[in-house]
């Protein structure tokens, strides 16, 4: 819980996080090295110095040092895992559902585990869908249209097979399906991440609601475009954010043109942990002003009330969360006496 100095709280719902392993006794091959350094140097040239890691422990952290960067210095209420499989890459792929699950149930309450599938899999990847609902209760998938499976390196959300898998969410309920649309990761191509498919599902599949990880970046217009069309198109600040550190007027730039677009009611904060710790996100996010000059342009209004939706209020809708019963519940939980205890709250 973030606290403004007059007392009042924010709610916040980090919905980007992951707990992965990018160990080298992971690594399939040279392409999982390639993969989890390339994030390394995202961290490298966003992050404050002050919230750099070593690279051993980037590769792979505890469960106990994602509760404290999230949770308890990162201002956190709940956090969103939005875990992919690049199973060409890691052995035993880079996330992993039990262990995201495992941390739920340690701490009731704070955690939505998300799922994932590849529509490459076919009909045994329709079972397994089934299956993993069935197991994890999913309300949320993350997509990664990048990823490699045997000989391809990509698909397309507008595929036949991708098709048949939102027909299967619609009939299971998985209503919110993230997507990565965003920069590049080596040695995965670009064009793979290409926005353009958003268009065509959210036409068709008007129960789901898509939320764009990253935003389409470097594909910003794009985005802007196709989800101002398309009303269950959202925004997700994953790296982008970052920006508001190394250049903030370049990411005024980006939020007000997604204000300007899409609206307050369709942003949602994420911090892509471990990529970057949440907390100096959220800092930096709270204090910042729109220069004049982009508010004139765009007319864009980030005020306590816009940034109090961003960080948490419009996640929350999406995922049936109501904030002032959540809040009750986590108040006198194990983890917020820890939160406490280490922020000295009475």
């Amino acid at each position: 819980m973030y606290r403004l100095p007059n007392g009042e709280e924010i709610f916040i719902i980090d919905a980007h996080i992951a707990l992965w392993d990018g160990s080298q006794e992971n690594q399939l091959n040279v392409q999982g090295d390639q993969f989890i350094s390339c994030f390394y140097d995202y961290h490298k040239n966003l992050s404050p110095k002050e919230h750099l890691w070593p690279k051993d422990k980037f590769l792979k952290y505890e469960a106990g040092t994602l509760i404290e960067d999230v949770f308890v210095k990162g201002y956190s209420d709940m956090a969103i895992f939005q875990p992919v499989y690049l199973k060409e890459f890691y052995k035993n792929g880079f996330g992993d559902f039990d262990a995201n699950e495992a941390l739920a149930q340690q701490y009731p309450g704070r955690f939505i585990c998300n799922g994932t599938f590849d529509p490459r899999h076919g009909e045994r990847g329709l079972e397994q869908l089934e299956k993993d609902y069935e197991k994890y209760k999913w309300s949320g998938i993350k997509l990664y249209t990048a990823d490699w499976y045997k000989d391809s390196k990509g698909y397309k959300l507008s595929d036949d097979w991708s098709y048949r898998y939102f027909e299967k969410c619609v009939q299971l309920g998985i209503k919110n399906i993230h997507v990565h649309k965003g920069p590049t990761i080596t040695p995965l191509n670009r064009d793979a991440f290409d926005v353009a498919d958003v268009d065509d599902v959210a036409s068709a599949f008007r129960d789901l609601n898509f939320i764009v990880e990253h935003v389409g970046l470097p594909r910003l217009e794009d985005f802007c475009w196709i989800a101002t069309q398309e009303k269950n198109v959202y925004g997700a600040l994953a790296v982008a954010l970052p920006f508001i550190h190394t250049r903030p007027r370049y990411f005024a730039e980006i939020i007000s043109e997604l204000l300007y677009w899409i609206g307050e009611d369709r942003i949602l904060f994420g911090s892509d942990y471990a990529i970057w710790e949440p907390g100096w996100l959220i800092e930096k996010f709270i204090a910042m002003e729109l220069p004049e000059d982009i508010q004139k342009e765009t007319g864009a209004t980030l005020d306590l009330k816009v940034k109090k939706k961003i960080l948490g209020e419009n996640a929350a809708r999406l995922y049936n969360i109501d904030i002032e019963s959540q809040k009750e519940k986590l108040r006198h939980c194990e983890l917020a006496k820890m939160i406490a205890s280490a922020n000295k709250i009475a």
